[in-house]
């Protein structure tokens, strides 16, 4: 996980959590109805609108783009001058010792297919089809999380109608008018903090995260390409650095 999902996680709810505190505490806050009518209905309204496969598929997603780390530009360029350079002294061939070190699978398989001789044409249509595809199930997991991100804000209203139902239908009893309270106030609450504080945010990191990972493997396959046409290592590196700002192109 980056740094910046860290420092969000801990602002966010440990600000909420500081001012509960400093208001009295943090059991008034709690209430299993309110809780079972905003997650519960969430989550349920969800799984109406996506198929349970898809739903669960999305946390694996989420496992991925959070915490598995991106490789990094200058590294990806860094490998591949050094396959280059092997090629030139060596031929394509000889790049198969070195896909043992290899943990991208993305990276393997493009280099691989050019070990096996297909074009490059090939080679492009082939990657590029997995990456479309790659792209599919990043998108749908944003999709999955900007859904939740709105259901839950209206299931707090509905939460927050069922209270003041239950409130008005029991006006003439005061002992049960603090509950129904609680439920029309806390529903809303749940709500909010489910879509602005977890849904909405987790689905940018995961486009944010998707944007980052399409590059490198624009990058990848560009230089895959290079290799298959046997382009000089200075000109396999100029291609992949036409693809990050020319800032920072020097300390690639």
């Amino acid at each position: 996980m980056d740094i910046a999902t860290i420092v969000g996680v801990i602002s966010a709810f440990g600000l909420v959590l500081m001012a509960i505190f400093m208001g009295g505490g943090l059991s008034m806050f709690i209430n299993v109805p309110a809780l079972m009518i905003v997650v519960g209905g969430t989550m349920g309204v969800t799984m109406i609108n996506y198929p349970l496969k898809e739903v669960l598929g999305v946390l694996k997603v989420v496992r991925k783009a959070l915490f598995t780390r991106t490789t990094a530009v200058k590294e990806l360029i860094e490998r591949f001058m050094n396959f280059a350079n092997k090629t030139r002294r060596e031929g394509i061939l000889a790049l198969e010792s070195e896909l043992k070190g290899v943990q991208d699978e993305f990276l393997k398989k493009g280099v691989q297919l050019s070990i096996d001789g297909l074009e490059p044409q090939e080679i492009k249509d082939i990657l590029d089809t997995e990456v479309d595809f790659i792209k599919s199930r990043h998108n749908l997991g944003a999709e999955v999380f900007t859904t939740m991100g709105t259901f839950a804000p209206a299931m707090g209203m509905i939460g927050t109608l069922i209270g003041l139902v239950q409130m008005l239908q029991s006006m003439d009893d005061p002992s049960t008018i603090g509950p129904a309270m609680a439920i029309a106030l806390l529903t809303t609450f749940y709500g909010s903090i489910m879509a602005n504080i977890m849904c909405m945010p987790v689905a940018g990191k995961l486009k944010t995260r998707s944007k980052e990972e399409m590059l490198t493997k624009e990058m990848t396959i560009q230089g895959i390409l290079s290799l298959s046409n046997g382009d000089n290592p200075r000109v396999l590196e100029q291609k992949l650095l036409a693809f990050i700002p020319p800032n920072q192109r020097e300390s690639a």
